[in-house]
């Protein structure tokens, strides 16, 4: 039974093939701080904690060998990078541009789909991010945040819409993380910040209403104007004078875009702020300083929302090394005492241990390759800084890349090894301003030129860099073992107290390790790129593992050949929702084979060097989807493949029009006939170059 319901202004499409019963489980306060009791997998992180970290002990290191494919389910979606959830035998998921399916965990049986319509709503913040990454659950509804800026509750057995609020207020914004609820509170950040001029912040709604109970922004805004937060103090009071009294006027970033913990012993959040609009120290705040909060853990009170401490991990951050990423809770042994502590990983490089009380630094060492910093001070708390890394002379080539050493997927924490599982990732990038035009600043909004930095269009070399599994100890500071694996894209972990480790691969397998040795003990062939976020729940007593696949996305899967190795292809191959259990033996779904994407052979095109050459600089525009040289990497298709770009007439036709919207794909209707006919050139010379190089 199919019905579509239109909610006025939300045009938003609920279809209910089978309905559920209104979940048995009260999902409050007291269950997401249950660290034993696994059958449910209610929050993002499982817990408030966010240690990724099951309880489950049914599939464990003797048991692994038995587990087989219990279902899959093939959706209508385009980002897989998510993380479910599994409530009382219902798992949900939110998936590319925040459709929520609630799925029966025992089956694999759809239940609803709510179809928020972002894509189509977000207009020009469509090509600023590829979809949502997760979504929370409390009292019987379930939030997710959309591309368009909306917060959503909806009933967790009908999928019906209870409520929403817009929680945007300025223009290149967009939600890309999960929430995070607490104390009856629904908390949301956003993004925005690469691709426009922007300032972060998060706000607090009741999760009953949608009422807004508080917000906090990360960076000063125009001195002399109050913003009536409850951050106006504490960026007045502190984070003003690390500002020149100009720089508010490229809007400052900060997003929390992805990490935000609770912490219900101290009633506080942390949250993981992003990095500065624009990247480049030159643009954004010329007279230096450390641009507080950005790349910080900040701590807040959650009932009011109030400032209580912050540490910033990459001070005055040129290179997008923010701390947007996990903030795991834990009490880990100090000098002989426990101690309440937070670990965290951030894209720069280091791995920290913060007091959570105080927020005073208790150790910091390199997670792996890092060149752009020597160490952290044990007495400041500041990392020793490189010569040269902020570009003053040209040029710098550093350790890790822009995409961070460690990124959002997310790190697992297993108290039984006492060991923190990180996918990271070995790949250096060059950071540059040279041609960037400083005075006056005119970037391209909606573009990674808002980086304020020379933006690369090249490919990426199959070899340029490795992903690594990390087995970390935060009491010794150093790495237990470590797995190694070609490409940039690995998915986040999953620990259990079964002694395992689950992490999927670009490669197409899903792997379990004993958690405490890192021995392979179990490997499934999913057939495409597996980077999803598993995690496990139990239903009358079977424990599940559950996690998702499909063509790689984001910001490594528009890579270039990095990426384009796996062979994964954004037209072919599915979105896969796959659960696994003990014993279980069906078959995995016929899945096309993976294949490095060929391009077309268009001799009756002749290209033009002029045309092709002006092509390369518009090109800005398509590169984070459809990868640097023209070389798509699974993100979506491989422009050098298509024959729409065969004719200007088709090629004009589709980017001017909103017809594949819905499918992740921006409307260009600002782009003149003459820019069209550039990048159609310059396309077609990159595919000729691939062609002759493999002759």
């Amino acid at each position: 039974m199919r019905k579509n319901i239109w909610m006025g202004l939300a045009l938003c499409v609920w279809t209910s093939v089978t309905l559920a019963a209104a979940p048995a489980v009260t999902v409050d306060n007291k269950l997401l701080a249950d660290e034993a009791d696994g059958r449910n997998w209610a929050a993002y992180g499982r817990t408030f904690g966010e240690g990724h970290y099951s309880p489950l002990t049914q599939i464990n290191d003797k048991t692994v060998q038995r587990l087989g494919l219990a279902w899959s389910l093939d959706l209508d979606v385009t980002n897989m990078q998510t993380t479910p959830l599994a409530v009382d035998g219902v798992v949900y998921l939110a998936a590319g541009y925040s459709i929520v399916h609630a799925v029966d965990a025992r089956s694999g049986k759809l239940l609803w789909r709510y179809d928020s319509k972002s894509a189509e709503k977000a207009g020009k913040a469509l090509r600023a991010g590829w979809g949502v990454r997760g979504l929370a659950f409390w009292d019987g509804h379930v939030f997710v945040g959309t591309q368009d800026g909306r917060l959503l509750s909806l009933v967790a057995g009908t999928g019906k819409l209870a409520w929403e609020v817009q929680t945007l207020n300025q223009e290149g914004l967009f939600i890309s993380g999960a929430p995070r609820v607490f104390n009856g509170l629904v908390l949301i950040g956003n993004a925005g910040s690469d691709f426009a001029p922007v300032r972060g912040y998060v706000t607090a709604y009741d999760a009953k209403t949608g009422k807004q109970a508080w917000r906090f922004f990360v960076v000063p805004g125009k001195p002399g104007v109050a913003d009536n937060a409850v951050s106006d103090k504490a960026l007045a009071d502190i984070a003003a004078r690390t500002w020149g009294k100009d720089d508010w006027q490229h809007g400052g970033g900060g997003q929390v875009w992805n990490a935000m913990t609770y912490d219900p012993e101290l009633n506080r959040v942390y949250l993981g702020t992003g990095s500065g609009a624009p990247w480049n120290w030159k643009l954004r705040s010329p007279e230096k300083g450390d641009n507080l909060f950005l790349a910080s853990v900040v701590a807040l009170d959650a009932t009011t929302g109030q400032y209580l401490w912050h540490y910033q991990t990459t001070p005055g951050d040129a290179w997008d090394y923010d701390s947007a990423t996990d903030m795991t809770l834990a009490t880990i042994p100090v000098n002989g005492k426990p101690r309440k502590v937070i670990l965290h990983a951030p894209k720069n490089g280091f791995f920290y241990v913060i007091d959570r009380e105080s927020g005073k630094l208790i150790s910091a060492e390199k997670l792996g390759k890092v060149t752009w910093a020597d160490r952290v001070d044990a007495v400041t708390g500041r990392p020793v800084e490189s010569g040269n890394i902020r570009y003053e002379k040209g040029e710098v080539n550093l350790y890790p890349s822009f995409l961070g050493l460690h990124a959002w997927p997310p790190q697992s924490y297993s108290p039984r090894t006492g060991l923190v599982y990180i996918p990271t990732l070995e790949v250096a990038s060059g950071f540059s301003d040279e041609g960037v035009d400083k005075s006056p600043w005119k970037p391209l909004l909606y573009t990674p030129s808002y980086s304020g930095l020379t933006a690369g269009t090249t490919d990426v070399p199959e070899e340029a860099g490795k992903s690594i599994l990390v087995a970390w100890d935060p009491r010794t500071q150093k790495a237990a073992w470590k797995i190694e694996t070609r490409g940039i894209s690995n998915g986040g972990t999953l620990a259990t107290a079964g002694n395992l480790v689950f992490q999927g691969h670009a490669d197409g397998k899903v792997h379990a390790y004993a958690a405490d040795t890192g021995r392979d003990l179990w490997t499934f062939a999913a057939g495409q790129a597996v980077t999803g976020v598993p995690i496990s729940y139990s239903v009358d007593g079977k424990q599940y593992i559950t996690l998702t696949a499909g063509p790689l996305t984001g910001v490594a899967g528009g890579f270039g050949s990095v990426s384009a190795q796996w062979g994964t292809n954004a037209r072919i191959h599915p979105r896969r929702l796959m659960t696994f259990a003990l014993d279980a033996k069906t078959p995995l779904p016929a899945t096309p084979l993976t294949a490095r994407i060929k391009p077309l052979a268009a001799p009756q095109i002749k290209v033009d060097a002029k045309l092709a050459e002006a092509g390369g600089a518009a090109y800005i525009r398509c590169v984070t989807c459809h990868g640097p040289g023209a070389v798509a990497g699974g993100a979506a298709p491989d422009l050098r493949a298509s024959a729409l770009l065969l004719s200007h007439e088709s090629f004009a036709g589709l980017l001017r029009s909103n017809a594949l919207v819905s499918k992740g794909m921006p409307q260009f209707d600002d782009l003149s006939d003459q820019q069209i006919e550039q990048l159609r050139h310059y396309v077609r010379q990159k595919a000729n170059e691939t062609l002759a190089a493999k002759r």
